[in-house]
């Protein structure tokens, strides 16, 4: 029996956003890099989020589902926001996988609270942080320590990638209302203005370890 239309588009919007990590750390590295440890370092981030990929995907194939349909209504929004927050330097491009898709990860934790144990622990297995933070809050720190003009820069671009993740999953959550209602039936329909506000307090805390 196929699974629900809403944990179908969950899964596949989470499969197309670690392809699309994979994607963009694997040009992060080798365009803004600025040394081959760092290289490194973001490559091997890049293959964990290519495995995580892989874990959505067949886990879809596992339900019934065809994995790049379930993808599909997702690819261009997410594209989108990867096209209208494309870092410009090493510093942005950290702030962006530890804000940005932060963020974004929060909201689609959110939204699988409520269902089935083994999906739930899936999403949660997917969504495990793997070093991200301590690799980017480590390099952050220690840019700004060396130019501390640049944090009220980064802290400018760090506010844009939040309002550009919350606008995108509203975006997302009004044009899948499959997806929508697994948010209402996790909050309640009186309560998506809190699971707003969770997530900003998240980013808040999020940019208080960067120090900024």
């Amino acid at each position: 029996m196929k699974e629900s239309p809403g944990v179908v588009d969950l899964l596949g919007v989470l499969a197309y956003a670690e392809l699309s990590a994979y994607a963009r750390m694997t040009e992060d590295a080798a365009t803004l890099a600025p040394t081959l440890a760092d290289r490194a370092a973001l490559s091997e981030l890049a293959v964990t989020e290519y495995a995580h990929f892989r874990l959505l995907r067949d886990r879809l194939a596992e339900l019934g589902a065809d994995p790049d349909e379930a993808m599909a209504p997702f690819v261009g929004a997410l594209d989108a926001w990867h096209a209208q927050t494309k870092p410009a330097d090493w510093l942005q491009a950290l702030i962006k996988t530890y804000v940005g898709d932060g963020i974004a990860l929060d909201f689609y934790r959110e939204a699988a609270r409520h269902l089935d144990p083994s999906i739930a622990e899936l999403v949660d297995e997917v969504l495990v942080d793997e070093g991200r933070s301590q690799f980017a809050v480590e390099r952050v720190r220690a840019g700004i320590e060396a130019a501390p003009a640049e944090a009220g820069r980064l802290a400018l671009w760090a506010r844009r990638l939040v309002g550009e993740a919350l606008s995108q999953g509203q975006q997302v959550a009004s044009a899948r209302p499959e997806l929508a209602l697994l948010l209402v039936s996790a909050e309640g329909a009186a309560d998506i203005s809190r699971l707003f506000a969770t997530l900003t307090e998240a980013h808040n805390k999020r940019m208080a370890t960067l120090g900024i």
